[in-house]
């Protein structure tokens, strides 16, 4: 029987510890695709709840939006910055819960860039996120009204 000596010990008792560290580390990062559906879930329940801070968390600071209105050759199109939206959401009453419905689909991942589909009861939302700071933000969203 071969008997270990202490460095030995303290050396696996360390490598167990590390390992165990970094699973720890793996198991508690949600997946890129989890996080743009938070993002994309911040913002979308920060507009139907009224809360323009959760909102705001949500944008990047270069977020410029496209609203797409009309049919029939005769299209309207508006454009929001982050701040029009953030001020937005703080002068409205929240949606009822009948209004509140939301669909995500997160359409593709490239890195730190990523596009998004977001459907609501009225519109449906395509998006492009980017990771900034380490943290996945809404960069640009093009509406369009589905009524």
């Amino acid at each position: 029987m071969t008997r270990l000596t202490s460095k030995t010990t303290a050396i696996i008792a360390l490598g167990f510890i590390g390992a165990a560290f970094v699973l720890s580390c793996f198991a508690a990062t949600p997946t890129d695709e989890e996080a743009i559906r938070g993002t994309i879930t911040n913002y979308i329940e920060g507009y139907y709840t009224g809360d323009a801070s959760r909102m705001e968390r949500s944008l990047h600071p270069h977020y410029l939006k496209h609203t797409i209105s009309g049919s029939n050759g005769k299209l309207k199109m508006t454009e929001w910055t982050g701040l029009q939206m953030v001020q937005d959401v703080r002068s409205h009453a929240p949606s009822p819960m009948s209004e509140r419905k939301k669909e995500i689909t997160v359409l593709d991942i490239a890195g730190d860039v990523a596009s998004a589909k977001l459907v609501t009861n009225h519109w449906v939302d395509y998006m492009t996120l980017s990771k900034w700071n380490g943290e996945w933000k809404i960069v640009s969203v093009v509406l369009r009204e589905t009524e």
